[in-house]
């Protein structure tokens, strides 16, 4: 199983690195959006600049939300307290 596994592994890379030449020179190797210019690079530059932060946002919002629960769970917890001093037969 695991040669079968590593023999597919090669000849895909092989297959991948016989077929990348001709899909590079494909087009003049302009690629799929064509040929680029000063403002097509600096629009690409401007979404970057708004991506990356916008991004650092998102996952911070994230993490507090995720945060908040597992103080809530561990307040949950502790309110509780430990179960030999809850009384009870």
């Amino acid at each position: 199983m695991r040669r079968a596994l590593i023999t597919l592994s090669l000849l895909a890379l092989l297959t991948t690195l016989v077929l990348a030449p001709a899909a590079a020179a494909e087009n003049d190797g302009r690629g799929f959006y064509g040929a680029t210019n000063d403002k097509v690079v600096t629009n690409a530059g401007f979404i970057m600049i708004a991506f990356f932060p916008l991004l650092v946002f998102a996952l911070s919002m994230l993490q507090r939300r995720l945060e908040k629960r597992k103080q809530a769970r561990k307040a949950a917890r502790a309110e509780l307290g430990d179960a030999d001093w809850r009384g009870g037969w």
